[in-house]
């Protein structure tokens, strides 16, 4: 169980068995139906598509093939090459293109790879249309072009460049201010694009940048998922350079965690919280980010006037709930940073921009920052699934059991209790069943946790 067809975007494991995982020729399938999809909703005689990747192993043998099968469908693509994903967005709409892919399965180990799909806004795509390419690659509806008409390949190499320029342009971030305090900063860039775009980002706005696994050559030297248990490296290192503090990020540089100048971790929650903090302080707004977020956001966004709601899991949800309520500011938990004023898709980039800003405007250090927030802690935990696994079945009993709690069912289940919440829903990304819990302290988030893993293991019969 190692294709996964979501809201995500098509992803899976290199090799093995057709239909089974990200083969060679289901890579062909997908771009084929992606470009399918984007010709029939088109009148365009040429379409054009951008694509880029982040720094895998896989990555250099799936671009070939989705963009060439682009070129077979008659789509003129603009190749960025190695690139990231906020870069892949910025690019589609100034290029005025009608789509673009990015070749990167995120935060995932090194075997999976993954087709993400935008829109001609550079926007994830809706559930809708993601559905429409599904069908489109399981009848094989492809229709392929004739020699005259095959698509050209444009190569750019300058959207690192421009993507850098486009954050240093927005209103909000003072390179000025932040080269005053002369901040040294260690970078995780865990051997992907990130390892190239941020130090760049840093060197302009004039940060002493100490590197650690900045060679994007996607070789992981750790589980890429910026979570605590993965970071050691960085934590020990920022406290042996005495850093100001540490940034890492994920192989697509949409997902961004800070350490804090002690070696802790800020927390990937408190991404997100610091930037809407600096953000709301100068524009007040609406915030939204999703369910398995932090209830630190709610706090700040009320402490700064204005309202917090929460959308399903997926970019896409909290995209679409962002424009519905004017956020100014919204994302995800996992480090993910959505600012409109930039554009609709989580960010690092812009997320290190605002925090240094905001940084540059106090008279703290990164840790007394972090110790200002409201304080929460949550356990991430997961349960790996078996074809056997009924997950609907689970999550009913769980809402049938917890009746008399607040809950909410538009993604998986949430259960809200008065000082600490669990959020128990099926990956979009992955085959296991995510068991996400917050309380007022680390202990009381994990025994909460702990409950709940043995309280479906039960009801799964799981030993």
């Amino acid at each position: 169980m190692t294709l996964i067809k979501s809201i995500s975007g098509i992803r899976g494991t290199i090799g093995g068995k057709v239909g089974d995982n990200l083969t060679p020729v289901d890579a062909v399938k997908f771009a084929s139906a992606y470009g399918t999809f984007l010709k029939q909703n088109s009148n365009k005689e040429k379409l054009t598509v951008v694509i880029g990747r982040d720094a895998r192993i896989s990555g250099p043998m799936i671009h070939n093939l989705v963009q060439n099968t682009l070129v077979g469908l008659g789509i003129n693509v603009i190749d960025l090459g190695l690139s990231t994903t906020p870069t892949v967005e910025i690019a589609v709409p100034l290029e005025k293109a009608d789509g673009g892919i990015i070749l990167t399965a995120s935060h995932n180990p090194k075997q999976w790879n993954a087709l993400k799909l935008l829109n001609a806004k550079g926007e994830f795509l809706n559930g809708d249309d993601g559905a429409k390419i599904l069908k489109i690659a399981e009848a094989e509806a492809f229709d392929f072009s004739d020699v005259d008409s095959l698509g050209e390949v444009t190569e750019n190499n300058a959207y690192m460049d421009i993507h850098i320029d486009e954050v240093l342009d927005l209103p909000l971030v003072d390179a000025e201010a932040v080269k005053k305090r002369k901040f040294k900063v260690v970078v995780d860039g865990v051997n992907s694009s990130g390892g190239i775009i941020i130090p760049k980002l840093l060197e302009q706005m004039g940060v002493e940048v100490v590197e650690l696994y900045c060679t994007p050559n996607g070789h992981f030297p750790h589980n890429p998922e910026p979570l605590k248990e993965h970071l050691g490296d960085i934590c020990k290192l920022v406290l042996e350079e005495k850093a100001d503090f540490g940034i890492v990020v994920d192989p697509d540089v949409d997902r961004l965690a800070f350490i804090s100048n002690d070696g802790e971790m800020f927390g990937e929650e408190y991404t997100l919280v610091a930037c809407a903090d600096y953000v709301l302080s100068k524009t007040p707004g609406n915030t939204v980010s999703n369910m398995s977020s932090s209830r630190a956001l709610r706090d700040i966004t009320e402490k700064h006037g204005g309202k917090y709601q929460a959308s399903a899991v997926g970019e896409v949800n909290v995209v679409t709930l962002m424009k519905e309520t004017n956020a100014i500011i919204g994302g995800e938990g996992n480090g993910g940073i959505i600012y409109p004023e930039s554009h609709y898709g989580r960010d690092s980039l812009v997320g290190v921009a605002l925090f240094l800003t905001h940084l540059a405007s106090l008279d703290m250090t990164v840790a007394e920052l972090r110790a200002s927030y409201p304080q929460y802690f949550m356990s991430k935990n997961k349960i790996e699934l078996t074809p056997q696994i009924d997950v609907d079945a689970i999550l009913k009993a769980m809402t049938e059991k917890y009746g008399n709690e607040d809950i909410t069912t538009i993604d998986g289940v949430k259960i809200d209790f008065p000082t600490e919440w669990v959020h128990l829903r099926k990956s979009n990304t992955e085959p296991i069943i995510r068991i996400y819990t917050e309380a007022p302290t680390q202990q009381e988030a994990d025994v909460l946790a702990e409950r709940f893993v043995n309280e479906i293991k039960v009801i799964a019969g799981i030993n």
